[in-house]
């Protein structure tokens, strides 16, 4: 069964493995500003706040990834927000240069697609990431997803800090 969002209203499709709340969280492979390969074991024990979207060069996700840096400082030490897209490492490492992202680790899915498909969010026409968010325990169970469904709309930022106080007062499921 295919998955679809949207773009301007005309269909696209996700393809991967469907990530579930409940469910384990998939290993993936990306890449570091510094062109290091990162696997999501690296950020064991931290709960996860994931944030995939397209392209740096798009204004909604320009505003993406500043609105979680912000939204960072405020964020439990326990804690670790992640961005993710399928841009170079180079446009990563200046977009954060420029902007002053400290507070979020951008990385990048060029190489592997490999968290994209093992989290169900690769844009099969565009082999570009859907906006999304997700938010792993410690235990690396998923608690928390949102696909947003049409590509040029924000996600719902403040469902998913309502989402992520519950998993720090709770970190992590038996």
């Amino acid at each position: 069964m295919s998955r679809k969002i949207t773009f301007k209203g005309g269909p696209l499709t996700l393809v991967g493995r469907a990530l579930k709340t409940g469910r384990f969280a998939p290993n993936f492979r990306v890449i570091s500003q510094d062109l290091k390969e990162v696997s999501y074991s690296d950020f064991k024990d931290k709960i996860k706040i994931i944030s995939s979207f397209p392209s740096l060069d798009t204004p909604v996700c320009d505003l993406q990834v500043k609105e979680f840096n912000k939204r960072a400082a405020r964020v439990s030490s326990d804690a670790i927000i992640l961005g993710i897209s399928k841009d170079l490492p180079f446009a990563q490492k200046r977009f954060c240069s420029i902007n002053e992202i400290k507070n979020e680790v951008i990385l990048s899915d060029y190489k592997f697609s490999s968290f994209g498909i093992n989290f169900g969010l690769l844009i099969k026409e565009l082999n570009l990431l859907a906006r999304s968010v997700s938010i792993v325990d410690k235990n690396d169970s998923v608690r928390y997803i949102q696909i947003v469904e049409e590509l040029i709309n924000p996600p719902d930022y403040e469902d998913v800090l309502k989402n992520l106080d519950g998993v720090i007062k709770n970190p992590a499921l038996p």
